[in-house]
């Protein structure tokens, strides 16, 4: 496989990975910006924790390929929208950036990462969304980049705005579109039931599926969803504000990878976070 090369960097060697999300500022909105205001230091911390990557936007990725030795391997975000404010704006959208593959390049990066929005009552966003993977496959492919498609159903809630939907049944189908739009890897939200996690990896048709982290949760309930995760059959996490937002990041990134790579078990991971931090 062409793409192959990359996913080598993006994956260990036991064919799991840990993206630790920090492209939250792409999105325009104020909240999505705690624990990242000091883009630097933010990443200083997540770097010397020892991720397999890291997910960062064009204008910030520098921070991160501009540093010698070994590092975590970039994941590029190539769009954004404007779908996650409290109170929706009279038009939604969802665009990529231009010449993404370009910037991928030099920027080296290991994947793409791009959206593929189910937003209820707005189908001219799934539409766009539709549109922005098919050509950012193509064009990833003429240069052996592959495509992290982030497949994410929304359902309206009270305030007016979206949030996350769990509901295995809207999350499968939309999955199964990522796979056959030609993703590489699969970015997607944990279901309601995590015991039933299995069907998602399954309709992904042996494409690795990494789980989003989504809202902040405990440290419990993050490294035992995790858990329950693996044995569910997925390739890895893409966690941002479990780990950015925490106290001790560099002590939530460890546990999270000891869990993953390290096989540990929920109460020997939570003793690598400082919880006084």
């Amino acid at each position: 496989m062409q793409t192959s090369a990359r996913l080598n960097r993006l994956f260990a060697a036991d064919g799991r990975c840990f993206d630790v999300a920090i492209d939250h500022g792409f999105f325009n909105e104020m909240p999505f910006l705690s624990g990242i205001e000091d883009m630097p230091s933010a990443i200083d911390a997540i770097v010397e924790a020892g991720p397999d990557a890291i997910q960062l936007t064009v204008g910030q990725a520098p921070l991160l390929q501009s540093r010698r030795g070994h590092k975590p391997a970039l994941v590029m975000r190539t769009d954004t929208a404007n779908v996650y404010g409290k109170a929706m704006p009279s038009r939604l959208f969802s665009y990529t950036i231009e010449d993404a593959v370009g910037h991928a390049l030099r920027l080296d990066a290991a994947c793409l990462c791009v959206n593929l929005f189910l937003l209820e009552g707005e189908p001219e966003v799934h539409e766009q969304c539709v549109r922005n993977v098919s050509r950012l496959k193509a064009e990833a492919d003429r240069v052996g980049i592959p495509v992290m498609v982030e497949p994410l159903v929304f359902k309206r809630n009270a305030q007016g705005g979206y949030g996350g939907n769990g509901d295995i049944n809207l999350i499968t189908p939309l999955v199964r579109q990522a796979v056959e739009l030609g993703a590489d890897i699969i970015k997607a939200d944990p279901t309601d039931r995590v015991e039933e996690y299995h069907r998602v990896v399954r309709a992904a048709s042996g494409v690795p599926v990494l789980v989003r982290g989504g809202g902040r949760v405990s440290d419990r309930e993050i490294l035992e969803r995790t858990h329950q995760l693996m044995s569910q059959g997925v390739s890895g996490i893409v966690y941002g504000r479990n780990v950015i937002q925490h106290a001790d990041p560099r002590g939530m990134t460890r546990a999270l990878m000891a869990v993953l790579h390290g096989g540990a078990g929920v109460d020997d991971a939570l003793g690598l976070v400082d919880t006084a931090a």
